[in-house]
Parts: structure tokens; C-alpha cells; sequence
């Protein structure tokens, strides 16, 4: 049995009935098809901090620039620094973690674009309190909302991000060596590329060495994390399509090539998605193996049952 991946969450996602009106946000594709992979950690910061359930609404409130989660009906109703102490107090647990899905919208929970009042008057652009802390306290962590996972490039995005993170604490679990982290690297390089210029993070690993290991891996996997933030577009992926099939360019008879050609062109046009390309590149790569692309993780970044490249 495959070890599930510790993914941190709201609690309402699950199921549980811990929202301010006693009722919960149970999402579908959460408790269903991610629940296969991930092993979920609830907890609502608004019931840590001893809020009842049900409980008087709360939101964010911008008074000379400073954000404050009060009260609606009882404006002396702080919650802000209980909630930024109960973030701290989460830091430990959170250091486990390979990932964090959170509840849109919430005062306490959302990633972004919460509504903050000044005055009477709304406007999207604030944070959560529990989850900005939570986010500036674990920096590597991989964050979600819930309503962003409906969108398919935002949801392959964050599950990559996790597995990425996964094997990396995998790799500092095992003990890391410079061969390690190097090796890490060249698994991972083709992904940094779809997603940004990967020589960044091969000069960083340039001047790797037993004196400065631990210092490297940590400017390493921030950079590496934060690279990845970047969602991948059509053209990104195609341009390692392209490096991809130069692996095969002595194998492939002319008829072969044209076909793989014609089918990374009519990825790059919108007609076909992108698991098209890759399930044929794969089929080539059977019957000709090459050990670095055997090796890398772009053509398998996470387990294919989750269909995460069906819809890009």
C-alpha cells in the first residue's frame, strides 16, 4: 500500500460541521478522489481559539491601514491576535506537511481576495489572519483554496507542488548528500523547466559542496518551491516536448517523427490535451529507453489516476 502524502486542511472541507452556522463545506473531489492520495489534517482556527459552534459571524475590518478580524454585531469582538498565536502555535505541525487546502472566502481560512470592510464597503484584498501567518510561517508549503481547484491548471499546479515536496522531505529523511540533492535536481529538471529557466537553479547547484550542503539545499528548495508557483502554459510545455523528442531523434523512423511532430503541434494549438503527447513520447521511450528521461519525473510527475493532465 502507497504511503498517503499529510496534507493540512480546513475542517469544513471534510465534512465537519464546525462553520459559524454549525453547518460545513464538504467538497467532493476533496474527500473523494484526493482522499485516495492524501492523508488529511483538519483544523479550523476558529474553533482552536475557542469560538462555539454555532457562533457570532466575524470579518475583516481595515481602520488607518492596520486589518483586524472583529465581530460583525460586536466590533470589540478581537479575534486577530488569537488567531495569529494559534498559526504560530501550528508551526510544528505544519513543518510535517507537504500541502495546505484552505476555505475560500473565510476571514480566519482564506488564501486570497477576502473581503475586508472599511466603512460600509467591501473590497477583495485581503487574507485570512490564521492562514497568512500560517503561509509567512511555513514558506515551502504548498497552499490551495478549495474553490481553485476547480481550475484545472491551478490544481495540477498545487498537487505537483506536493509531490515535489514530499520527495524532497523523502530525500532530507534518507540524509542528504551533495550526489543527493544533485541527483534531486537533475529528476526534477525538465518539470523546472516547463515552468520557468532552470539555469538559476543550476548556477545555485554549481557551487555546491560538503562545506556549504545545507545552506545550498535551503536557498535550493525555496527557489526551487517558489519557481514552481508559476502555473505552466501551453508553451513552456511544448518547448520540452520539443527537448524531450531530441532524446529520440535516432530512434524514431520518419513516419514516427512527423506523427510525434504533428501531435506537439496540435497540443500547442489548443485541439488535443496534453496527456496526448506524453502517453505517445512514453510509448516511444518503452521501446527505446533513455536512462535520464527513464529517471525524470515529467513524464510521471504524481500517480496517473488522478487525471490531472486530461484537461491541460
Amino acid at each position: 500500500m502507497v504511503k498517503k502524502i499529510p496534507i493540512g486542511i480546513s475542517s469544513c472541507l471534510l465534512g465537519e460541521q464546525v462553520r459559524f452556522d454549525g453547518s460545513h463545506k464538504r467538497d467532493a473531489y476533496i474527500v473523494g478522489t484526493l482522499s485516495e492520495y492524501f492523508d488529511f489534517y483538519p483544523f479550523c482556527p476558529e474553533v482552536a481559539i475557542g469560538l462555539g459552534i454555532p457562533r457570532p459571524t466575524i470579518h475583516l475590518v481595515k481602520t488607518d491601514d492596520v486589518i483586524r478580524c472583529v465581530g460583525v454585531k460586536n466590533p470589540e469582538l478581537d479575534l486577530t491576535n488569537s488567531l495569529l498565536d494559534v498559526a504560530a502555535q501550528q508551526k510544528e505541525r505544519h513543518s510535517g506537511l507537504c500541502g495546505y487546502i484552505l476555505k475560500k472566502d473565510s476571514p480566519s481560512c482564506g488564501m486570497e481576495r477576502v473581503k475586508v470592510y472599511s466603512g460600509n464597503q467591501p473590497h477583495r484584498e485581503g487574507f485570512g489572519i490564521f492562514a497568512q501567518e500560517m503561509m509567512r510561517n511555513n514558506p515551502l508549503l504548498p497552499v490551495e483554496e478549495e474553490g481553485r481547484l476547480g481550475d484545472p491548471g491551478l490544481r495540477e499546479n498545487f498537487i505537483q507542488r506536493v509531490y515535489v515536496l514530499y520527495r524532497w522531505q523523502q530525500l532530507l529523511a534518507e540524509g542528504l548528500s551533495t550526489q543527493k540533492l544533485t541527483h534531486f535536481h537533475a529528476r526534477h529538471k525538465l518539470i523546472i523547466m516547463s515552468h520557468a529557466d532552470y539555469r538559476e537553479l543550476g548556477q545555485l547547484l554549481s557551487r555546491l559542496s560538503k562545506d556549504n550542503l545545507l545552506e545550498i539545499a535551503e536557498q535550493y528548495i525555496l527557489q526551487l518551491m517558489n519557481t514552481l508557483k508559476i502555473v505552466v502554459n501551453r508553451s513552456n510545455h511544448v518547448n520540452v516536448l520539443q527537448h524531450i523528442q531530441g532524446y529520440l531523434k535516432k530512434e524514431l523512423s520518419t513516419d514516427d517523427k512527423a506523427e510525434l511532430c504533428e501531435v506537439i503541434e496540435r497540443y500547442r494549438s489548443g485541439e488535443i490535451p496534453l496527456i496526448v503527447p506524453l502517453t505517445l513520447l512514453k510509448h516511444h521511450f518503452r521501446k527505446s529507453p533513455d536512462p535520464y528521461i527513464e529517471e525524470s519525473y515529467y513524464l510521471s510527475p504524481y500517480p496517473q489516476e488522478l487525471k490531472l493532465i486530461n484537461q491541460l
